[in-house]
């Protein structure tokens, strides 16, 4: 998925005071600590390679607080290469605590102005601060015009990062002297969006918080006298911390550091979570784990919802191919269950650059390049085309052009891990007009989902699509029946020794058959559309959907669908009967 930017990452580093020196610390000592920052934003390089930058704490130098930044990756910012340019750098940014940052330009211009962390220097130390921000305020808009209904006011970049600058600011200004959880829970009382923050002042204070709805990730580690965070928690195991001390901060909650202690405090309430699904599908290194849960295995699970649901006849000429890299998980976990060969019949060029930044053209000549089909591997094949979402589509028609013509491939089949992307994304991820996806113009008339693929086929020049279902049922690795719609949202049911089953929306479990009766009477008077559960069969476990239906006269009827068995042992699909309620 080439034609969407990344987002940004942040990452936080503090030694606190004591005798007790962590053995994480670099060989410089504790008062040194901040050269561990490039490390953590390496391991997160893959939210953004725009520009990158650290600001460390040092009460002992002149300038307190000192940030660095430039444009470019993490190794060429920070001249990784060059071992004694390296050295100066990290000798004069040298400091007890830390934060970094790693950019790319969802809101704002590709310029040196515009790379983070924000510095906000001031007389007063309390009101001296500087910060990172991962995220996007959907809310900017009025903000700014909030700010800039002042004539004497002025913003100098066009960005929402700037107005989280002032916005701290005015909590800061005058006499008033709130606490950084009291200024946190003020702002966030006017921010719309998503935004991980990580904050340190001239006082030797720092701030790391979650946005109340959790869209971001962020991870914590505190081992002894050493804190440290980042966007993603590979980077704090790569540091060193073990995986029983690497957490997830939770939605509405940040840490607090000042006087030599930490505190873990809520700033705000946090009544829902809205996980961003791309994290899931895409921007997260797929070595990460988010909210307790791996980046890998769910991307396994939805291979294996893919494989679920393929109707696609199968013959020793059936390859699955990932588009590579973040496809893999899923395009291999479909192959093991269809039992067809995962190939690798699309090399990628990973020295050609970035295909989404410049128009649609290039985007297509730089796809072009970036992609090589294998024709050994491709000839004469039918070809299971995985990706793990679809959102402009200029990169999938360059690929199965390409396939066709440099691979020889009979068949194109392509699959997404996800479902179709509809609407645009104001909470951080580049695709901001509805012209410029692919689904939605298909999707508004109204016709069966079979035809509307068939024509998205025929568009991108494919044999066939189809998308991961928004329904969502599968045994996760927790052994535990998960079930995801958007009449329910999710729902987790533990497996019992016995029996799998759970009424969505009751989690009443069925000890038998005859206990569907009970079930569609209380499915008559909920005035649900959909109810879905498991019950045993023959030593299986049979996944069952009941339809809500009402007739010319009114009558309410169910649709029964058995969908199939969850073991996959033996598909049920097709059965369908209509009970006369």
């Amino acid at each position: 998925m080439s034609d969407l930017h990344h987002e940004c990452g942040i990452a936080a580093i503090y030694h606190l005071p004591g005798n007790t020196v962590s053995p994480l610390c670099p060989t410089h000592g504790p008062d040194e600590v901040s050269r561990l920052i490039p490390r953590l934003l390496l391991d997160i390089q893959n939210r953004g390679q725009l520009s990158a930058g650290m600001t460390s704490y040092n009460p002992d130098r002149q300038q307190i607080l000192e940030t660095y930044r430039g444009m470019g990756s993490v190794s060429e910012v920070f001249r990784l290469s060059h071992r004694g340019k390296a050295e100066s750098i990290m000798a004069q940014y040298a400091g007890r605590a830390a934060i970094g940052h790693v950019r790319y330009a969802t809101c704002g211009r590709d310029d040196l102005s515009y790379a983070q962390p924000f510095d906000r220097p001031h007389l007063e130390k309390r009101k001296w601060f500087s910060f990172g921000f991962n995220g996007q305020l959907a809310n900017y808009a009025q903000l700014r015009d909030k700010i800039l209904a002042d004539d004497d006011h002025h913003l100098a970049r066009a960005t929402d990062t700037e107005i989280i600058m002032h916005e701290i600011s005015r909590e800061l200004s005058g006499d008033r002297r709130p606490s950084l959880v009291e200024v946190m829970r003020n702002v966030a009382q006017r921010f719309d969006g998503a935004y991980c923050i990580a904050l340190v002042n001239a006082l030797g204070e720092m701030v790391i918080a979650r946005d109340p709805l959790g869209l971001r990730p962020l991870s914590y580690a505190i081992e002894g006298p050493l804190l440290a965070a980042a966007s993603e928690s590979v980077a704090l195991l790569n540091l060193g911390f073990s995986n029983r001390s690497i957490r997830s901060l939770e939605p509405g909650e940040m840490i607090w550091v000042h006087d030599g202690e930490i505190q873990l405090e809520r700033f705000a309430p946090s009544p829902r979570r809205a996980h961003c699904f791309f994290e899931w599908i895409y921007f997260a290194n797929v070595a990460s784990t988010m909210d307790g849960r791996s980046v890998y295995l769910s991307r396994k699970v939805l291979g294996e919802e893919l494989a679920r649901v393929e109707t696609t006849p199968l013959d020793e000429s059936t390859v699955v191919v990932p588009v590579p890299d973040t496809s893999k998980c899923a395009a291999d976990a479909m192959a093991y269950r269809l039992g067809v060969p995962s190939v690798e019949g699309l090399i990628r060029n990973r020295y050609t650059g970035r295909t989404f930044i410049e128009g649609t053209d290039s985007r297509m000549t730089k796809a072009q390049s970036k992609y090589t089909p294998l024709r050994e591997v491709l000839e004469g094949k039918r070809v299971l085309l995985v990706e793990d979402s679809i959102v402009r589509s200029t990169t999938m028609r360059v690929l199965i052009s390409r396939i066709r013509e440099v691979g020889k491939a009979r068949e194109i089949h392509v699959r997404v891990a996800c479902p179709p992307i509809v609407s645009p994304c104001f909470y951080g991820i580049d695709m901001s007009t509805i012209t410029e996806l692919f689904a939605p113009r298909f999707l508004q008339k109204d016709r069966p989902l079979e035809e509307v693929y068939e024509e998205m086929a025929r568009e991108l020049g494919a044999d066939s699509l189809r998308y991961l279902p928004v329904e969502l049922s599968f045994v996760d690795e927790n052994d535990e029946v998960r079930y995801y719609s958007e009449n329910f949202g999710e729902k987790i049911f533990p497996r019992s020794p016995g029996v799998i089953g759970r009424k969505v929306q009751n989690c009443h479990p069925p000890e038998s058959v005859h206990i569907v009766n009970r079930i569609l009477d209380e499915f008559r008077n909920s005035a649900k559309d959909v109810a879905e559960f498991w019950i045993p069969f023959q030593e299986k476990f049979i996944h069952i959907r009941y339809f809500a239906v009402r007739d010319g006269l009114g009558k309410y009827r169910g649709s029964l669908e058995v969908v199939q068995d969850v073991t996959g042992i033996r598909s049920l699909e097709g059965e369908k009967r209509l009970l006369d309620w």
